[in-house]
Parts: C-alpha cells; structure tokens; sequence
C-alpha cells in the first residue's frame, strides 16, 4: 500500500485514539459512581441510545458526553431551512457562500449545545437521593456548560483534521467509533444473561443469526445500484466513421446513505435530552413515550428515516445537472431526447429507487427490535447501530480504495506508459 494512504489512515487512528480520550475526562464537580447507578438503570431508554453514540462518554459525564448530536441537529435544521429560502439554498450551492453555510451551521450547534448542557445540568440535580452534583448548583451549571460545549467544539475539529487528512467522513466515523467502542462490553453482557438464564442458546443463536442477516442485507443494498445506459458518439478520424462507445451512470438504491438514520435518531434524542431534565410529570411522560423500548420511538423512527432517505437523495442527486454535462459531453440516454426527457427520466429512476432505499433503511432501523420484542428477550439490539457502523466501514472503504487508484493515475501520468 501506498506511504501517503497508509500516513492517512495513521492519522484516522490518531485522532480517533484522541477521541476516545477525552471520553475519559468528566466535568468536574460530579458524583461520577451516582451517574453510572442512574445509567445503568436507564440503558434501554433514550439516554441509553444517546450514551451508545457517544461511545459510553454520557454514563461518565465526559466532556464530551453531548458528542456530535448537536452538530448533527444543526445540519437538520440548516438543511431544512435551505430548502425552504432560496437565497440560504444558493449560499450553500456557491464555492464562497459554502463556507459561510458552514460558520452558520457551528453557529447554531453552539447554541444547540449550550441548551443542551443547560438541560443536562439541571437533569444532575435530581438525580439519585441527593443529586449528582457535588458543588454549588449555579457554579456547576457554568462549568459544565462550558466544559461541554468546549468539548463538542474540540470533536468538530477532530472530524474536520479527519476529513481533510486522513480517510472517510471524520464526523461518521466519530459516531462509528462511538457504537463499535461499546461492542465488547456488550458481547460480555449478552454472555452474563446466557449464565444467569434470562437468555437460553437457542435464543443467543437467534440474535446472532438475526445481526449477522442485518449485516448482509446492509452490504447487499449498499453495493446495489441502477446502471442507465449512455452512449457516446466519438469520430474515429483514421476510419473516418462514427464509433459509438457504451458507459452507464450508476444510481444507488439508497441514495441518501447513513444521513437518514442518523438525523432521524438525533431528532428524536434532541427533545428527550431537554425532557429528562424536567420535573414536570406530563414532561416526563413523553420523555417515557419516546424511549427507544418503546413502540412511539420506533414508529416515529420509521416515519423520519422515509422522510429523511426522500429529503437527503433530492439534495444529493441532481437529475438536471447530470443531463447538462451529459448534454456538454456529447452523451446520450438511449432512447431518450437529451435535456427535459433525460431530466424526468432520471428523476423518475432516482424517485423509485429511493421509495425502496428508505423502507430498506426504514425496516433496517426497527425490525431488529421488533423481533427481540415479540420474543421477550431483555436485549436491545439496535439496527441503526448496525446499520450506521456497516455503513459507514463500507463507505470508508471505498474512499480508501479511491485514494489507491487516484495515486496510481498520478503515478502513471508522472511516469508515463
């Protein structure tokens, strides 16, 4: 392999081993052994799901402990309103005005993660008998506030240094490291439930099969696609003929990746951080409703993740673009007039393929869950987790191989044939 891939994947493992670090630095003025009863006794609710992302950071009230949820809620909310005002829409299309979009979207997380803190600081006070704080209430809601969103600004940029230095999307692969960090601990508490008898083999046999059939249905629709047919038409000037030469444009079946998922559960893990931390009974009740045990959450998570897998794939694929160049290029849809008639029927292939893309995404979320429910087995194993580290290792993977490739034309253009 390559000096410059492997300095880059290095540089991935770098930066996330800094990651995990900080996982281990908690806000100062907690009752860190309070906080891990409260957790333990909270794993299958929202803040189970929310500790899982942040790699077990919230149960030790890491500074880190918000982890990238509020970049990830800003982007939500960025990407909806530029959809909605054209000029925000144009401002993100621009090479100049990205950049802006992007110092809006740190602005809001800030924002986002200060309410966030807020609310978690209040939430410590009545937890357990005498809370978790250990020092005064005022001082510690400024510490922490403080600590916190120091600590998810810091995450941002250890996902930028990976995005521009090293392999993959630094902010997947934050939320990667994240869920994979707790895989161990959940295989040895899965082999405790085996011996104390609430999970027979047959039973531990029936979770393996099912996550080892998610994996290989994820892999199967991620590697799927739709290949249009194009041709071009190419003067051979020695013949003196016409040559035509065949190429096809690949559309995948999930257009829109591993957004979905993950805007989906950091929408709905958003309002439930800010409802723990009430004390109001009818507050808690809905916090109660949407926890990820329950059938609201699951349901909700299947209507946003359509909702999402629609919205994400109608920004990142552009049918009329794809004919202009098309058009530029001397290409052609075979069959099809070049201009309006390629546009619709590109639009018309990207709109069923994403129909499937988000109910496999959809299904994919929640039916794991579904299946252990309707067993009756104390596990939760959770198909966006599965879905988002497979998702993300393959994506991962495909930028390694293309940054092989990529040094190999340089070579060869550098060396010649």
């Amino acid at each position: 392999m390559n000096k410059k891939i492997v300095d880059k994947i290095l540089i991935t493992l770098l930066f996330l081993f800094l990651y995990r670090l900080l996982a281990y630095i908690p806000v100062p003025g907690v009752d860190l052994a309070e906080i891990k009863r409260f957790f333990d006794q909270n794993a299958n609710n929202a803040l189970g799901l929310f500790n899982m992302f942040s790699g077990s950071a919230v149960e030790r009230l890491s500074i880190i402990s918000l982890g990238v949820m509020p970049y990830i809620t800003a982007s939500i909310i960025m990407e909806l309103l530029a959809a909605t005002f054209p000029t925000l829409g144009k401002l993100k299309k621009e090479r100049d005005g990205l950049q802006k979009y992007m110092q809006i979207i740190k602005y809001v997380t800030i924002g986002i993660t200060i309410i966030q803190a807020i609310s978690v600081s209040f939430g410590l006070r009545s937890m357990g008998n005498n809370g978790a704080i250990l020092i005064d209430m005022t001082s510690f809601v400024v510490i922490s506030t403080f600590s916190m969103l120091a600590g998810t600004m810091l995450l941002l940029w250890i996902g930028e240094q990976i995005t521009q230095r090293g392999v993959g999307n630094g902010v997947s692969l934050i939320i990667f490291a994240g869920i994979v960090s707790a895989i161990p601990s959940a295989i040895a508490g899965t082999f405790n439930l085996v011996n104390t008898g609430e999970i027979n083999i047959l039973t531990l046999i029936v979770i393996v099969a099912l996550i080892l059939l998610t994996v290989f249905v994820i892999l199967y629709m991620e590697l799927a696609e739709r290949r249009i047919p194009v041709s071009y038409a190419r003067k051979v000037v020695m013949q003196n003929q016409h040559r035509k030469i065949v190429n096809y444009i690949p559309i995948k079946v999930n257009l829109s990746g591993v957004i979905p998922s993950i805007f989906a559960s950091a929408l709905i893990v958003f309002p439930s951080t800010i409802l723990q931390s009430s004390q109001n009974p009818y507050l808690l009740k809905i916090a109660d409703l949407i926890n990820p045990s329950g059938y609201l959450y699951n349901v909700l998570m299947f209507l946003f993740i359509i909702f999402f897998a629609y919205f994400y794939a109608s920004i990142v694929f552009n049918a009329k673009d794809i004919a202009e160049n098309l058009k530029k290029q001397g290409g052609f849809v075979p069959g099809l007039r070049p201009g309006e008639g390629t546009v619709s029927f590109l639009n018309t292939v990207a709109s069923n393929l994403t129909f499937w893309g988000a109910l496999y995404l959809a299904i994919i979320s929640t039916l794991p869950w579904v299946i252990l429910k309707g067993m009756g087995v104390p596990f939760h194993f959770g198909g966006t987790a599965v879905l988002i580290v497979v998702q993300v290792a393959v994506d991962t993977m495909r930028k390694i191989e293309a940054q092989i490739y990529m040094n190999k034309y340089q070579m060869l253009s550098a060396t010649g044939l």
